[in-house]
């Protein structure tokens, strides 16, 4: 019973011993269905690996996995200067993917890093290069031309640059208060002429009232007709004089003014 107990101890330590040793040389890998694997052997780039469990050899494989997923890269404000010399803090949004791994890896030591600074030299050439109300008229044609300047540098760092986006544009306290004046003053520009606009149609309209009843004054029997309808409908009083001269009115015996 005992050389039976001493042979199982063997063959249980044993067995820890071999998976110890199994598990230091032999590496489990798994590649999910949206990254990319980089296998290198001997220090040296083998190959890609698609999606799936591989098994390495650590002693002498090696696997870099990378996410092949859409990034988003916040650049925040940058104090950069306009073309009329406006100094201003700038914030953008860069959406990108790694469209080649290899050289994602291979190009530069972080090509998350090597992005930013791209983008931060192409948001200072394109904020220098446009005046302060370009700038706030043309946001979005700022971002497209500063994805068309990154783009190549991107591309050779193996990313595919989607889009860039100008988040925000900041002033200093100063330039807020000015901003801010002179768009109260455009506003009250617009309503004094919305104003003017409409005084001038209400005068457009009396003048040609007045022309028309000057052709055909029966006109105004009409007018105090239509008056007189609305106030008996309303209930109310109505005193209503008529300048002698401007209506004339025959009564049945063919004498002018007879009631």
């Amino acid at each position: 019973m005992e050389r039976v107990i001493a042979a199982a101890l063997v063959v249980i330590g044993a067995a820890i011993a071999v998976g110890v040793v199994a598990r230091r040389l032999v590496r489990f890998v798994l590649v999910r269905e949206y990254e990319a694997g980089l296998l290198y052997r001997g220090g040296r780039f083998a190959r890609r690996l698609g999606p799936g469990a591989r098994i390495v050899l650590p002693v002498w494989e090696d696997v870099v996995v990378v996410d092949l997923r859409r990034r988003i890269a916040t650049i925040p404000g940058q104090e950069v200067l306009s073309a009329d010399n406006v100094g201003l803090k700038v914030s953008v949004a860069a959406t990108y993917e790694i469209a080649d791994p290899v050289r994602a890896v291979h190009e530069a030591q972080s090509y998350e890093e090597a992005l930013h600074v791209a983008v931060q030299l192409g948001l200072r050439a394109a904020v220098g290069a446009a005046k302060i109300d370009d700038l706030l008229a043309q946001r979005i044609e700022i971002g497209k031309r500063l994805a068309d300047a990154v783009g190549p540098q991107a591309e050779a760092l193996g990313l595919r640059l989607h889009l860039v986006e100008v988040k925000d544009v900041m002033f200093p306290g100063e330039l807020k208060k000015i901003f801010a004046e002179v768009v109260r003053a455009q506003k009250e520009g617009q309503a004094a002429l919305e104003r003017a606009r409409g005084e001038t149609a209400a005068l457009r309209s009396l003048a040609n009232a007045a022309r028309l009843i000057e052709e055909s004054p029966a006109l105004m029997n009409l007018r105090v007709l239509q008056s007189v309808g609305g106030a008996a409908a309303s209930g109310g009083t109505v005193v209503l004089g008529v300048p002698q001269g401007i209506v004339s009115v025959k009564a049945k015996g063919g004498r002018d003014g007879a009631p």
